[in-house]
């Protein structure tokens, strides 16, 4: 398999790019629309054409490169089966194993952070591997205050769903603000200030009802943009609407590096 961690900076965002090396299938896990090019340079050089877009959850904080790398490449956008969104090509459900090439994720349906939320599962057989989404951050976790936020279910879904895979498991969240890339099941159980060291229900309850976080500053585009797999309303603001545009792309990110191509 072929892995990248791929950082968006304004957002914080983790795009995953995983591939099959026989198939030379791949997916990008939560893409960014402002990072769509790059994507496709780091497509182009590792000689992969695109397959699936997968979204963790609706954001609130960034609008998704979904429909813009699907009109480049023809990917394929992959959703919760719970969003019913008419934009997307496929849905995903646990306990439905999906498949790129010979690689299998196992959507979790995690809800919490949003009501739809899903994470998923890696298990190469030596050592598994969680693509967490916003439901489980490194020593955090994703807000519970809008979009069907509940902290008693985001609480059941870290315990219940992740708590219980193995300590060793990796863990790649969809977001770090401090520099960080990986933690592990075992040390979030140990040093997560919300909810390891057997923090009780009612106590995470009562942290994550008392952050008082400021409003997410692009909240009220990206939700309503994302709802259409990342087209973008019209009141992305002017900043931001360089990024909303499909224009024609240069020969060298139009096509995959064929064996043989230099540079």
């Amino acid at each position: 398999m072929i892995f990248r961690q791929l950082f968006e900076q304004d957002s914080s965002t983790y795009t995953y790019l995983l591939a099959c090396e026989q198939s030379g299938e791949c997916v990008l896990i939560d893409p960014v629309i402002d990072t769509v090019e790059r994507d496709l340079a780091v497509l182009q050089a590792l000689g992969l054409k695109l397959t699936y877009t997968l979204e963790t959850h609706m954001h609130a904080d960034h609008l998704t490169g979904a429909r813009k790398l699907r009109a480049y490449t023809g990917s394929k956008i992959v959703v919760s089966a719970m969003d019913k969104l008419a934009c997307a090509d496929v849905g995903v459900e646990e306990n439905q194993v999906f498949r790129v090439g010979q690689i299998e994720l196992h959507p979790l349906f995690t809800p919490g952070h949003t009501g739809h939320h899903h994470a998923y599962l890696l298990d190469n057989g030596m050592q598994k591997v969680l693509f967490s989404g916003d439901a489980l951050l490194i020593e955090a976790c994703g807000r519970t205050d809008f979009q069907s936020g509940d902290p008693v279910k985001l609480y059941q879904s870290i315990t219940e769903k992740f708590f219980t895979l193995p300590d060793e498991t990796l863990v790649y969240p969809a977001h770090d603000y401090e520099g960080r890339q990986i933690t592990t099941i075992g040390q979030e159980k140990n040093r997560n200030p919300r909810v390891g060291n057997n923090t009780s229900q009612e106590a995470f309850v009562a942290i994550m009802n008392g952050l008082n976080l400021p409003y997410p500053r692009k909240i009220d585009f990206a939700v309503p943009g994302n709802e259409l797999c990342g087209e973008c309303p019209d009141n992305v603001p002017e900043q931001y609407r360089g990024a909303c545009e499909i224009v024609q792309l240069p020969p060298e990110l139009s096509r995959p590096m064929k064996a043989g191509d230099q540079g």
